[in-house]
This record gives structure tokens, C-alpha cells and sequence, in this order.
């Protein structure tokens, strides 16, 4: 352990092999594996365990008893050197688990900037989030599960392997979800259904009123008009040009539905 690393509680394990930034502090009792990097400012609370192929970035801060870069819950993983990457301003709560990659998959899990990751959150090996999610408490993800930027992910939701949630949409509480939620959705039930918009969310995030306008527009289109998933898409890629700065949410929304897998929650 470099002698510049002050701020590492005398009863932190830290592999001297790990590389860690001389701002990094370590709580109590923690223990950080050989093949970890931690970058400039991030926080380990006590009793955290950071191992495997693991990559933080700046100026996270990872609770007491979180285990993060463990090895993934599949009973095909043979030890492979598998990753795990987390970029900057991350909070990651009390009892978080988060899983490395398979081989199976791209062999590595992602996390992107400024997520809120409340208390016993599990995000299974190779998933992959972007940034400005929110995962409330015991939220509940299975491998493979992609996540789009500004997310909201209700306590308690349970999303099925292989799912994916587009930019900006929404769960409930509880939500039980084994399909696609397209974004701008919030989503809710068990099982999931659509039900509205993210329409508050939109707000927040600065979208001006004609824009969420063209949001419901495309929801209506999608969830309220008894039409087709391509009859909807003919009709959504119409909307171009209405409101030029919702040009883009188009974009958004077309691409995430030409690439669905499982079927969206309807």
C-alpha cells in the first residue's frame, strides 16, 4: 500500500497491487482486491468489499457493507477475468450488490455518471446503465439488463434478464417487469403495463411544454389508438419536424423500438 494513501483506516485490507488515487479514502474493515483501480476522491465506506476486475471512477461514494465487482451468479462463469466499470459521482447505498460480467455477454458490467443506487439493490453481472439513474431501495436487477439515462426504477421492481428501459421512462413500486418499457414509459404492476408518460420527470429535466406534448403524441400512438407496433412507428416518424427540438426524442423512440427484443409491456 503506497505511504501516500493517508486517509485508509489502519484495519482496511487493501492489496498492495491495487491502484488506488492518493485522495481515495477507505473505511474500516474494508477490503479492496489486487485488480481494483479507484479513481480521484472516491469514498469506500467500512466493511465494503471492492474486488475482481473492478474500475471506479471520481469522486464516488460507496457505503458501509456494499459488495461491489464480486464474482457473477451464474453457474456458467469459470473464473474468467471479467470486468466491472463505474464512472463518476456515483452514490451506492448500504447492502448494494453489484456482479462483474460474463463471457457470455460483452464481459463486463457498466455503470455511467452521477447514479443513485439506494440500499440492497442487487445489478446483475453485464448489465449495462447509463447515467442519472435513480434505483430505489431493493430494486431488483437480472443479468443482462439494459438501462437508458435518467431512469427511475421503483423499490421493490423486479426486471426480468435481458430487459431494457429506455431513456427517461419510469417504474412503480413493486413493478414485476419481463418486457421492453420504451422510453418516456412509466411503467407499473405485476405484471407490468404502461400507464402514462414520465411527464413530471420531463419537467424536471427542462423539457420545454410542446415537447412533452410530443411525448404524449407518441404515446398515444404507441399505447391508445389500437394500432400495430409498425402502423404506430409509420405514424410516430410523421411527427418529424412538428417540434424541431423534439426531433430527437423521435430518434430515440424509434431506435429503441427497432431493436426490441422481448416485446413492449403494452
Amino acid at each position: 500500500m503506497p505511504s501516500q494513501l493517508r486517509a485508509i483506516h489502519p484495519t482496511a485490507l487493501v492489496d498492495p497491487k491495487a491502484e488506488l488515487d492518493s485522495s481515495v479514502s477507505v473505511g474500516p474493515y474494508a477490503v479492496i482486491g489486487r485488480h481494483v483501480r479507484i479513481g480521484r476522491g472516491t469514498q469506500i465506506g467500512a466493511h465494503c468489499v471492492v474486488e475482481g476486475h473492478t474500475s471506479l471512477g471520481a469522486d464516488n461514494r460507496i457505503f458501509q457493507f456494499a459488495s461491489i465487482g464480486a464474482a457473477p451468479q451464474d453457474k456458467k462463469y469459470a473464473g474468467e477475468p471479467t470486468r466491472l466499470e463505474i464512472g463518476d459521482g456515483n452514490t451506492i447505498r448500504e447492502f448494494v450488490t453489484i456482479n462483474t460480467g460474463t463471457v457470455q455477454d460483452a464481459g463486463v458490467t457498466r455503470l455511467g455518471d452521477d447514479n443513485w443506487i439506494m440500499a440492497y439493490v442487487h445489478i446483475a453481472h453485464d448489465c449495462q446503465l447509463g447515467s442519472h439513474i435513480i434505483l430505489a431501495n431493493a430494486a431488483t436487477l437480472g443479468g443482462h439488463v439494459h438501462l437508458g439515462d435518467w431512469v427511475f426504477v421503483g423499490g421493490l421492481t423486479g426486471i426480468h434478464q435481458f430487459v431494457r428501459v429506455g431513456a427517461h421512462a419510469m417504474t412503480g413500486f413493486q413493478t414485476r417487469l419481463a418486457q421492453d418499457v420504451p422510453p418516456f414509459v412509466t411503467a407499473g404492476g405485476n405484471p407490468a403495463e404502461a400507464q402514462s408518460i414520465n411527464a413530471e420527470g420531463l419537467r424536471r429535466r427542462g423539457f420545454a411544454p410542446e415537447r412533452i406534448a410530443l411525448v404524449k403524441q407518441m404515446y398515444r400512438l404507441l399505447y391508445r389508438k389500437g394500432l400495430t407496433l409498425e402502423a404506430a412507428r409509420q405514424q410516430i416518424d410523421a411527427l418529424c419536424g412538428e417540434v424541431a427540438e423534439a426531433d430527437a426524442d423521435i430518434a430515440l423512440m424509434q431506435d429503441f423500438l427497432s431493436t426490441a427484443t422481448r416485446g413492449i409491456v403494452r
